[in-house]
């Protein structure tokens, strides 16, 4: 008889999960997915260009119902999972069902963070992190509108390109000294914020927000050194936190995260967690590339193999506002004794930097280019030495060997 496995959550982590397990072991696990939303899973990655309407929201599904039918999987999308029980090992639903499990994996990924200031409540504050969200903003943007993004890192642009390209007037007003200073240095973020600055986005670093002004609806925003920024509406898009409540009301341990150890396992035997909610050696990942890689290496262990998963090697490789941006591991070179390969092109638009340490690539940073992105991740999750590829790495030669990300 098939084991009773609960998944709760019905995103990118939890799809990957029942796939790659459905691949190494199929009818082991009488598998049941839960999920809030009311509709299947889909690629958030593909949200600013569901906003930009260059895609259908169909296009962006990641498996049809007809693929989880075939495999036999119990599919409840629309109602939520109200608590968790670890000693009776059941789950209860919104609805009143009570499901039993012998497994247990969250996927309860995360939400979107709300500056605690006045005028948060006010109609046309809005958030960037779900198809809901897309279609509150596709609301407001009318060619014309004026539209305030709170964030210049990875989903602010986002939300800006997908506003600007409908013809809205757009401001990103970011804290830091630069756009998505998690993942770029300070070059190639410049050459973002011209690309972004030449689609008629207004840019405004080193500010912080005070306020959301408005009489019944949002009016403008107000910055700490008093500017004034006229609004019809504001898109928030300042980071996410884990979502972790039911978890945490399960008795389960909780720092940022869902705490689990190198098995993605919590303390209670047969609960695991994956994905934007869970912590592994103090890290969570707000990014899809580790999601996946824990969901391979969960579903690897729940099929019988000797898995285990040691962290993974930050990276983003994305089309940012429609420019392409890569970059991974260490690439501020803040690592003892390392030195940096550049190429800086201002013409074509490219830039280039490798950090390298002892024959071996640590970090890098693209923009423009990103071809080569994947293989030199590859390099450095396989911590091969590039002696003989030194010269010609930045370059991409044809002449260097693949090697498997």
């Amino acid at each position: 008889m098939s084991e009773p496995l609960i998944v709760v959550g019905n995103g990118m982590a939890a799809a990957r999960f029942v796939e790659e397990l459905q691949k190494r072991a199929l009818g082991r696990y009488a598998i049941a997915v839960i999920g809030a939303e009311p509709r299947l899973a889909y690629n958030r990655v593909l949200l600013s260009a569901l906003l930009a309407d260059e895609v259908e929201p169909t296009d962006i599904e990641l498996k049809a119902a007809r693929w989880w039918r075939d495999g036999g999987v119990t599919l409840r999308y629309g109602v939520r999972a109200t608590a968790v029980d670890p000693v009776t090992r059941t789950v209860t639903l919104a609805d009143g069902a009570r499901l039993s499990f012998s497994k247990l994996v969250f996927a309860t990924g995360s939400q979107p963070i709300k500056l605690p200031i006045r005028g948060m409540e006010l109609p046309g504050v809005l958030t960037f992190r779900d198809i809901d969200d897309v279609n509150a903003i596709t609301r407001k943007k009318a060619k014309g509108s004026r539209i305030v993004v709170i964030g210049g890192g990875l989903l602010g642009l986002e939300a800006a390109y997908g506003l600007a390209k409908a013809g809205a007037s757009v401001t990103v007003i970011h804290l830091m000294d630069r756009l998505m200073e998690r993942q770029l240095d300070q070059r190639a973020a410049l050459m973002l914020r011209r690309a972004v600055e030449r689609m008629g986005i207004t840019v405004r670093l080193e500010a912080e927000t005070k306020c959301i002004l408005g009489d019944g609806r949002v009016e403008a925003v107000e910055t700490k050194d008093g500017s004034i920024i006229p609004a019809d509406a504001v898109v928030m898009a300042i980071g996410i936190r884990p979502n972790v409540d039911l978890a945490r009301d399960a008795g389960l341990a909780i720092n940022r995260g869902i705490l689990v150890d190198d098995h993605l396992e919590t303390a209670v035997s047969g609960v695991h967690a994956i994905g934007e909610c869970a912590e592994h050696r103090g890290i969570c990942y707000g990014l899809v590339e580790p999601a996946y890689e824990q969901a391979r290496t969960l579903a690897r262990r729940l099929a019988g193999e000797d898995a285990s998963y040691g962290g993974s090697v930050l990276a983003t490789n994305l089309k940012v506002s429609g420019v392409s941006v890569f970059s991974a591991g260490d690439f501020l070179a803040t690592t003892a004794g390392a030195d940096e390969i550049v190429l800086n092109d201002p013409g074509l638009g490219i830039y280039k930097k490798l950090v390298v340490a002892k024959d071996r690539l640590i970090g890098a940073v693209l923009f423009g280019d990103t071809s080569d992105g994947l293989r030199y991740l590859g390099f450095m999750r396989t911590g091969s030495s590039i002696e003989r590829e030194r010269d010609d790495l930045v370059f991409g030669s044809g002449s260097m060997a693949p090697i498997a990300a």
